[in-house]
């Protein structure tokens, strides 16, 4: 039987984006345990208020809760221990001195199926203040709002 190709999105974290500028993007697998990749295709994850850490050398995603697996019994883990993400070390050594030196932060964006294979965006993001949220605020409705304008002059 062929194996699945393509990308299929499991989880966003829109939360992220509100409240984060994102400067750059990256791609890492997850370590994981069957019955967390069961319960990630039947869409049980949520990446909200989750964040990224390097100890050891090694990256980890804190606060990503996976639901455990209806089906799975004791093969369960816990839903919200923290998940290992594989990158190459020299990949890791460079993200965490952009966060040890520039205060940035590392942020789970979304989780979602490469080839059969669970992978995790992260993004080097910077906060945002209150005003940038509302500047953001005000581009969406302003923008909404030609597009709503343009829409009826067509339409007339």
């Amino acid at each position: 039987m062929p194996r699945a190709t393509g990308i299929k999105q499991a989880a966003t974290n829109r939360k992220a984006l509100h409240d984060y500028f994102v400067l750059e993007r990256f791609e890492a697998g997850v370590e994981l345990f069957g019955t967390e990749v069961k319960s990630i295709r039947a869409g049980t994850v949520n990446l909200k208020d989750s964040f990224c850490t390097v100890k050891n050398g090694e990256l980890f995603a804190h606060g990503i809760h996976i639901s455990p697996y209806e089906h799975g019994s004791y093969y369960n883990r816990d839903p919200d221990r923290p998940k290992r993400l594989l990158m190459h070390k020299r990949e890791i050594l460079r993200l965490n001195a952009r966060v040890m030196q520039d205060g940035l932060t590392l942020v789970p964006l979304s989780l979602y199926f490469k080839d059969s294979r669970v992978k995790v965006e992260l993004g080097l993001c910077k906060g945002k203040k209150l005003y940038d949220k509302r500047d953001a605020a005000a581009e969406r409705s302003a923008k909404r709002e030609i597009d709503r304008t343009i829409k009826e002059k067509n339409y007339q």
